[in-house]
C-alpha cells in the first residue's frame, strides 16, 4: 500500500490509504513484458527490474538502463531471454499515476492554513516507495512543491514508529487516529 499524510503540528491532518505499492508495480511489470514481449515473468524477476532499472518516468533521452531478464516465451512455452530497458518499465508503470493522484487528493483536501508550510517543507518520500528512482521528479513535476527522498527511506517508517512509541503520551493521539 501507499499511505499519504500531512502531518502537522505531532498530528496527522489527512490520511489516505492507497492500494497500490511494490507489488502492484511487480504486477505492472509482469503484465507489461507479457503484452509487449509475449514473456513470462515471475514475481522475483519483477521486483529485480524493478530495484535495478525500475523508474516512474521514461529517461529524458534514449532507452536508459537496460538488463537482461530470463522467462518463458509464450507463444513457444520454451525459455527465453530478452533485454527489457528503463523506458520500458516506465512506461508499465502505470500504479505511479495513482500515487500521484492520491497525492493531489492529499493536497486538496489539507487546509489552507497548511499551504506555506507545505510550499516551505515540502513532500518527503518514505518507505520503498521512495526508492523508486525519479518518484520525486514525478511528484515534483506533477504539485510543483520541493520533494525530498528521507534518508533512510526503508528504516525511517520504522524508526518513527519507535520514536512515537518511546512517547506514547506525546503521541497516543495520533496512534489511536490512525487504528
Amino acid at each position: 500500500t501507499t499511505e499519504v499524510a500531512v502531518i502537522s503540528l505531532g498530528g496527522i491532518v489527512y490520511a489516505r490509504s492507497v492500494r497500490v505499492g511494490g507489488d502492484k508495480m511487480d504486477d505492472a511489470i509482469i503484465s507489461y513484458i507479457r503484452r509487449n514481449h509475449n514473456l513470462l515473468v515471475g514475481e522475483s524477476s519483477a521486483e529485480r527490474i524493478k530495484k535495478e532499472i525500475g523508474s516512474a518516468c521514461p529517461p529524458e533521452e534514449g532507452e536508459g538502463r537496460s538488463i537482461q531478464i530470463r522467462g518463458r516465451d509464450l507463444m513457444n512455452g520454451v525459455p527465453k531471454e530478452i533485454t527489457i530497458t528503463e523506458r520500458q518499465i516506465a512506461e508499465g508503470l502505470d500504479p505511479v499515476a495513482q500515487i500521484v493522484e492520491a497525492v493531489k487528493v492529499a493536497l486538496e483536501n489539507t487546509a489552507p492554513e497548511l499551504a506555506a508550510d507545505i510550499v516551505d517543507k515540502g513532500i518527503v518520500l518514505t518507505g520503498g516507495g521512495g526508492l523508486l528512482s525519479n518518484l520525486d521528479q514525478v511528484l515534483r513535476n506533477a504539485t510543483g512543491l520541493p520533494v525530498s527522498i528521507a534518508e533512510n527511506p526503508l528504516a525511517c517508517v520504522v524508526k518513527g514508529t519507535g520514536s512515537a512509541l518511546d512517547n506514547l503520551p506525546k503521541f497516543k493521539n495520533v496512534l489511536s487516529t490512525m487504528y
